[in-house]
């Protein structure tokens, strides 16, 4: 299951504020996916090192291994340096970072090499795997580390629940009484959206551990398979929040257009909703719309927070769709 750039470092970021972060990642995807940028970004959040040096010589606490030979390999003498500066003490607390460009041009026994590094990490160390071409290392290598494929370009797939809040919404503006069963309806309508999120990313999780399951299941133990039965969890839950968010961002996105089109702004965050933004305009003062953007931003807090998300959902729907 491909994720954005985005949504992999929001969960790499979530799995290291609860001390939970793996010591070796494999991250995949093809040209342009935005693997060596979310290394980057990883070995900032472990190491404090500026994201944009990391690949840079002699970058601080940064390890790299690429294709260097004539052959456009990487050697086994390149896989022992690695190792040997492993070794060595982490600067300032944080974490030595070794990145493997181009992993899938490991030589056999340079895999063969780092392979013990990845039954046998160093301490205070983080070891990420960077390949277009997944299938091509070893099973022994992609066993040992967790998968992080990208989305080509970047770019996951179009949230299809986002277009539908907005159709909501426009239905929502045409209603001439905003009153409390309305309020309601719309909460429920909102929660069933989410509950449909949360159902297709556990289904796609699901599958995702199935097939490891599958791939892995004669050449790996049970400590194993509860590691992962762990990170897919994690994973949806991480995914769901993160879809969560972008509707969040929708219901800004309408009340900010609403708020615009009061001022006689033109420009607007959803152009398809355009008529409709601006109809509400007229029903509204702008002091009553900036009222309704506090309500969503007590509501983005409370879901921060943890607060029951039902219940949050409720009060905040009835605090901004009440006329």
């Amino acid at each position: 299951m491909a994720l954005s750039p985005k949504a992999a470092l929001a969960f790499l970021r979530r799995a290291h504020e609860q001390n939970r972060l793996a010591h070796a990642y494999l991250i995949s995807g093809s040209a342009g996916s935005g693997k060596s940028r979310l290394a980057a970004d990883l070995a900032h959040m472990v190491n404090g090192i500026d994201p944009e040096k990391v690949f840079t010589p002699n970058a601080r606490g940064i390890f790299l291994a690429e294709p260097e030979s004539k052959s456009r390999r990487i050697v086994i003498q390149q896989i022992r340096d690695l190792e040997h500066v492993l070794q060595m003490r982490a600067s300032d607390g944080g974490r030595k970072v070794a990145i493997i460009s181009e992993a899938d041009r490991l030589q056999p026994q340079a895999a063969n090499a780092f392979l013990k590094t990845l039954e046998e990490p160093p301490k205070d160390s983080l070891l990420l795997l960077l390949t277009a071409l997944p299938e091509a290392l070893p099973e022994t290598i992609l066993s040992r580390c967790i998968t992080i494929p990208l989305a080509s370009n970047g770019e996951a797939a179009t949230k299809k629940e986002e277009e539908k809040l907005v159709r909501i919404l426009q239905q929502a503006s045409r209603q001439t009484t905003w009153s409390v069963p309305f309020a309601s309806r719309l909460a429920q309508e909102f929660q069933q959206l989410l509950r449909s999120i949360r159902e297709e990313v556990r289904n796609e999780t699901d599958n995702a551990l199935k097939q490891e399951q599958t791939r892995y299941k004669d050449s790996t133990d049970g400590a194993w398979l509860h590691e992962r039965e762990d990170y897919y969890k994690a994973l949806t839950e991480s995914l769901y929040l993160q879809r969560r968010v972008a509707l969040i961002e929708v219901l800004f996105a309408w009340w900010t257009d609403v708020l615009r089109a009061s001022n006689g702004v033109t420009q607007r965050e959803i152009p398809m909703a355009k008529q409709e933004t601006a109809a509400l305009a007229t029903r509204f003062s702008s002091t009553e719309i900036l009222r309704r953007i506090r309500s969503l931003e007590e509501l983005r807090d409370h879901l921060s927070r943890n607060i029951h998300e039902g219940l949050a959902i409720e009060v905040a729907f009835l605090e901004i769709f009440i006329a």
